[in-house]
């Protein structure tokens, strides 16, 4: 197989068949989608050492840092005080509420309503981090 050649006289590289085909000529020159541009060839390089000294940017930090650790914190203690109850305190977990259902029950069905909760609170304060963001690219101009 020998390469063919193009109008502008450079070999393409794609082999040939005997019969057409779909495949793309290598060495194409037309532009990279956004997705593709590595960073050299990305038009709106971003200086960091900027962004991470504006005060908006700590801001922003600092409150996903805030909100992250809260409820990290609460939903692990929610989540293992159960078996810490079951443990501890089983008298307790064992009180009859209704019919068969016991506290122990109950709470372990708490925790995918407390679930549910924590990523609605998430999602509720992540629109606040969006709006901070925007703010800061809007700043900076490259938004």
């Amino acid at each position: 197989m020998t390469p063919d050649s193009t109008s502008r006289g450079t070999p393409d590289l794609t082999p040939t068949v005997g019969a057409a085909t779909d495949i793309a000529p290598l060495g194409h020159t037309a532009p990279k989608p956004a997705h593709e541009l590595t960073a050299t060839e990305d038009a709106q390089l971003a200086d960091w050492n900027k962004i991470a000294g504006l005060e908006e940017f700590r801001a922003l930090l600092k409150a996903k840092l805030k909100f992250i650790s809260a409820a990290t914190a609460f939903f692990v203690i929610y989540y293992f005080a159960l078996p810490a109850l079951v443990g501890y305190a089983p008298a307790l977990m064992q009180k009859t509420v209704f019919g068969v259902i016991n506290l122990a029950y109950l709470f372990a069905l708490s925790q995918f309503v407390m679930a549910w909760a924590v990523a609605a609170l998430y999602v509720r304060a992540a629109g606040k981090f969006d709006k901070m963001a925007d703010a800061i690219l809007t700043r900076l101009k490259l938004k």
